[in-house]
């Protein structure tokens, strides 16, 4: 997996997060959780990389404007 570089966003706005966990039902509940704070692209197809263990996924997020109220 290639490193991750920490970056200085000087205002906020567009965000691209990349998830990485070891089931497919834990990364579709960190993007509900993330949807409850931001604007997300929402809950994105899960994949796998051969040779490499657990499922990912890569989710944008606008930190300018809040996610959905509760159900």
């Amino acid at each position: 997996m290639k490193p991750i570089d920490e970056q200085h966003i000087a205002e906020p706005g567009l965000v691209v997060l990349d998830i990485t966990e070891g089931d497919e039902g834990t990364v579709r509940a960190v993007m509900a959780a993330l949807e409850e704070h931001w604007a997300t692209s929402g809950i994105v197809p899960v994949h796998r990389d051969l040779g490499q263990p657990g499922v990912r996924a890569r989710v944008y997020a606008d930190v300018l404007r809040p996610g959905r109220e509760g159900p």
